[in-house]
């Protein structure tokens, strides 16, 4: 493993679009700069509360649809040359594609949090239970002896 090549700490803290943008034009201007021959980005998918799935896509560089040659496609007229257009694009597209990432690997957080304290919650009200229920039978059995004591005490008179 190499050294990271840059560091976003605590970014969860107070999510927003600036991330997103910090983030795309640190990895545009790698790949930009071929110090990278390719941008993959890991993160977890919100599929539920209970269940989240890495997910690893390719970030860069994009890939071309297939098109079926066939069939007569429109002819589109631009206003801007269609590579101008691609330039202004290409960094708005990597940032959504990483602020979707970084909101749904925030939304998986929250769905775990949410699942580990509902079951602690679960598991701590069947603790108490266990624990008033011994505590019950314990001042049950003090109770008890204390009558027999009383009951002992005066058959003795």
């Amino acid at each position: 493993m190499g050294t990271a090549y840059a560091e976003f700490v605590n970014i969860f803290s107070r999510l927003d679009y600036g991330h997103a943008k910090d983030i795309s034009e640190t990895v545009i201007k790698a790949y930009a700069e071929k110090e990278v021959d390719a941008v993959y980005i890991i993160y977890n998918e919100f599929k539920s509360v209970i269940q989240q799935r890495v997910v690893v896509e390719k970030l860069l560089p994009l890939t071309r649809p297939e098109v079926d040659r066939t069939q007569p496609g429109p002819d589109y007229i631009f206003e801007q040359p269609p590579q101008e257009i691609f330039n202004r694009m290409l960094p708005r597209y990597v940032e959504v594609q990483i602020y979707r990432a970084l909101l749904e690997s925030a939304a998986s957080e929250h769905g775990a949090r949410m699942a580990a304290m509902d079951t602690a919650s679960r598991n701590a009200g069947d603790m108490i239970d266990s624990l008033t229920l011994n505590m019950n039978r314990i001042r049950q059995a003090a109770i008890t002896r204390e009558i027999i004591e009383v009951v002992s005490g005066a058959g003795a008179l």
